[in-house]
């Protein structure tokens, strides 16, 4: 079967898709940016774009609502809670005007089809309410958080009404070793009744949407810290364990203890009003039913967290490059120099040629590794999602890279969406870890099998 096949139900959606896209999101861009530039404040409520409501409720109108869920949603999140939710005609559950489930469930596959799509817009994924960190924290959540934490802070992620954040990434570590998280959850155990509750301190940074006025919870990670006095029988744990100390926890937002210190900025550009954060935890108090499966288990939770997601963040910069690559073929048809158009020149005709190559390369390369997560689960296909994470990236911004270059000074300037996309790309070599990193780890999967493939032969 082609990496490209889809069933005529998920073509059909596709096709409507294509035409959200480019007739809706793509010509609300402009409006969505003037209206951001005008605010006073870019992180106040008022900076949100009215254009990008008005964009989901069509989405949602045209089943391209929550289209990543992996899986059926709970009943509890259906009907359970008492929130007015109840079948609307078919076997669709709808709560308010949205209904919690997508028009279809789509494979690991077929749903990196559709991230394509939505990737040649950066208004289009919030719009289909498919856009990160929410797609990753909703499905940990959906995947391993309780009841009462899926009704309390997925259902309304899940409905569109807020926003979130992930907080992993530390100013002062190396963050890409996860071990050297410095942020650390102090166990604290009540002397009277035996209750336990946690107070979380550190500092993160690049912490995506945590300065978004919509932010309505943010999973954190910390490192347990088990010095309190009351916690001498889980001190004597062995400091050297690697993984066993990471832990996943549940922070409502805003809170007291939270602090935005700063927006940053990537090349420039703040990203107002999703953005990214330098964020403080100021004795940030939690109880149990804030952690999420409990502690010492973030680094398992995060490892689930990345696998699919990856195949999301490559799909879509496949979907941002064949747009630019379009850009820049309409330009070689408009400009001339030395009495010919651009495309009658040699050297264009190549950076066409390698164009089209990288993107087909990047496209079937994630779609190969999206087929092996849906056949085999993402611990089987970790080598192919760190081929991915290294290679994609690279091919989709040497193609914006050639769209730079046949436009020239117009490339560079924000007429066109060619610098930000390139700013974009070039993010994503660092984003979820480094290339180095995947690189070494696709060099030691490789190298065990190469090890067992020598000792089948002694």
């Amino acid at each position: 079967m082609s990496l490209l096949a889809l069933s005529p139900n998920a073509s059909s959606l596709k096709q409507s898709l294509e035409a959200f896209v480019n007739e809706r999101c793509i010509p609300a861009e402009s409006e969505y940016e003037q209206h951001v530039e005008n605010c006073p404040n870019r992180w106040a409520i008022d900076a949100v774009p009215p254009v990008m409501e008005r964009l989901k409720s069509e989405a949602q109108a045209l089943g391209f609502w929550n289209l990543f869920l992996p899986h059926l949603v709970p009943e509890h999140l259906l009907m359970g809670d008492g929130s007015g939710g109840s079948k609307n005609g078919g076997d669709e559950y709808s709560i308010g005007n949205a209904s919690l489930t997508p028009s279809m469930y789509l494979s690991n596959r077929e749903y990196g089809i559709f991230c394509e799509v939505m990737g040649r817009s950066p208004l289009a994924p919030e719009a289909c309410n498919c856009s990160a960190p929410d797609t990753g924290n909703m499905e940990v959540l959906l995947k391993y958080g309780t009841k009462a934490q899926q009704l309390k802070y997925l259902k309304p992620l899940l409905q569109g009404k807020v926003r979130s954040a992930f907080l992993m990434t530390e100013p002062y570590v190396a963050s890409s070793d996860a071990r050297n998280l410095e942020t650390k959850l102090t166990k604290i155990v009540d002397d009277v009744g035996g209750c336990v509750r946690y107070v979380l301190r550190g500092r993160k940074w690049w912490s995506t949407g945590a300065m978004d006025p919509r932010c309505g919870v943010a999973l954190v990670v910390a490192k347990m810290d088990y010095s309190h006095p009351s916690c001498s029988s889980e001190r004597d744990r062995d400091p050297s364990l690697k993984r066993d100390n990471q832990t996943i926890v549940i922070v409502p937002m805003p809170h007291t203890g939270v602090k935005c210190v700063r927006p940053l900025t990537v090349f420039g550009y703040d990203d107002a009003p999703h953005g990214h954060a330098e964020v403080w935890l100021e004795d940030v108090e939690l109880d149990e039913t804030a952690l999420v499966l409990g502690e010492g288990r973030g680094f398992e939770i995060s490892q689930s967290r990345l696998g699919p997601g990856r195949i999301h963040h490559c799909m879509r910069a496949v979907g941002l490059a064949a747009r630019c690559y379009e850009l820049m073929l309409e330009r070689m048809f408009q400009r001339r120099t030395f009495g010919k158009y651009l495309h009658e020149h040699g050297s264009c005709r190549e950076m066409i040629a390698d164009s089209k190559s990288d993107l087909e390369a990047a496209r079937l390369l994630t779609l190969a590794c999206a087929e092996g997560i849906d056949a085999c689960g993402a611990r089987v296909a970790r080598d192919k999602i760190a081929l991915i994470k290294v290679m994609v990236p690279e091919l989709t911004s040497r193609v914006v890279d050639r769209a730079v270059q046949i436009h020239g000074g117009a490339g560079v300037s924000g007429d066109f969406p060619l610098a930000r996309a390139l700013v974009g790309l070039r993010t994503l070599r660092i984003a979820d870890g480094p290339d180095a990193v995947h690189k070494q780890s696709l060099a030691l999967l490789e190298l065990k099998k190469g090890q067992k493939r020598v000792q089948s032969r002694i």
